[in-house]
């Protein structure tokens, strides 16, 4: 099996850049590639477990009715389905960049690691796509 390096720097909530990353995360898996995603600055933000569905004051709504997704959810979804379809997602963040932001809390599955992980990672995949904030 092929595997592919997919860096991250935005986090939760701030950008097209997530939903599109987690897109080919799972169409990735789906194909049967192995896949490492590296999560640099605010994108390690992305498997924290301490993530809470909230209501919508404004719109006069509870948290059930908002029904607002989480990305700690669709972190966890994509292990699910990596287990499922028998391939490997090695999910890591950088630990310097977690301990600045108080993130220490992933979901299972996320491990720490640093900037070399993700050199160590690139050298071994086939394909690499680092998604920059900008």
């Amino acid at each position: 099996m092929a595997s592919i390096t997919i860096g991250l720097m935005d986090p939760p909530y701030e950008s097209a850049n997530t939903p599109t990353a987690f897109r080919i995360i799972d169409a990735a898996i789906r194909a049967g590639h192995h896949v490492n995603v590296f999560l640099y600055e605010g994108a390690v933000g992305l498997g924290f477990s301490g993530q809470k569905p909230h209501a919508n004051p404004v719109k006069g709504t509870t948290a059930e009715e908002e029904d607002h997704p989480n990305p700690k959810d669709w972190v966890s979804g994509l292990f699910a389905l990596a287990r499922e379809r028998g391939t490997r997602l090695d999910w890591v963040n950088c630990g310097l960049c977690v301990d600045e932001r108080g993130l220490e809390a992933q979901v299972e599955g996320a491990r720490r690691g640093s900037p070399a992980d993700l050199w160590k990672m690139a050298e071994a995949s086939e394909g690499f796509l680092f998604i920059s904030t900008r």
